[in-house]
């Protein structure tokens, strides 16, 4: 009968070994990487179940190390059992948001249907896929989207003046959609009291690197284009 106590003492000897291995790892590589990378942001340090490999959340991107940090690797984690790319999958959970926090008023608003679903779309005016996954949300109902103006000067150097423009525009609504599908421009100067620098700020801070990026009702970030069927799947996997 001593044997289960004697057990469940040895299991908790080997957890608080395992806990205590694991913070002193941390404190090893946390040391290593700021030598390595003076003024990188570290925001944190967290062992992995694969491969001996700790996880490190390093000015937004995710990097993997051994236990002492004398080798980075830098890519994508696939787990080839069901094409999970768990990478992107904690990094989109490191980089959730709270809903509540954005500013709706600097956004773009339609409501299609009975608005329910809702949706956050970082946009620049002058990207393709951004185009493309305008053409699929078409397709789908029954949602509310803000739209915020995110141009990336250095991709679209016509962007952040054409973004002005068609927030300075009577209907900004129809003039997103005449630009996006036709390329018309507004005509007016964008000097008007716009939000876009301070959206551009915003994606600066949340880290938006691309568009399209979407954010959902429970905060999730999904990054680039997705077909309606796959935002469908989203829509319902992510609602608040």
């Amino acid at each position: 009968m001593k044997f289960p106590l004697r057990f469940s003492g040895l299991a908790l000897a080997a957890t608080l070994l395992f806990a205590a291995t694991a913070h002193a790892n941390e404190s090893v590589i946390r040391k290593a990487l700021i030598q390595q990378f003076p003024g990188a942001t570290i925001s944190s340090v967290t062992k992995t179940p694969y491969s001996g490999l700790f996880e490190v959340y390093l000015d937004g991107q995710l990097v993997y190390v051994d236990a002492k940090a004398q080798y980075v690797f830098a890519g994508d984690v696939i787990d080839l059992k069901n094409r999970n790319n768990l990478t992107q999958t904690r990094l989109n959970h490191l980089q959730a948001i709270k809903w509540d926090s954005l500013p709706f008023n600097n956004a773009l608003k339609t409501v299609k249907g009975n608005g329910a679903r809702k949706l956050v779309v970082f946009s620049d005016v002058d990207c393709p896929y951004c185009r493309k996954f305008e053409a699929e949300l078409a397709k789908v109902d029954n949602i509310t989207v803000y739209t915020f103006l995110y141009p990336i000067e250095g991709l679209h150097p016509k962007a952040v003046q054409a973004s002005k423009q068609i927030w300075c525009a009577p209907d900004r609504n129809k003039a997103w959609d005449e630009y996006i599908t036709r390329g018309t421009v507004p005509n007016n100067d964008g000097k008007c009291a716009n939000p876009v620098d301070a959206t551009i700020a915003l994606g600066n801070k949340l880290k938006v690197s691309g568009t399209p990026t979407l954010f959902f009702a429970n905060g999730q970030r999904v990054p680039g284009m997705v077909p309606a069927a796959q935002l469908e799947r989203l829509l319902a996997a992510n609602a608040k």
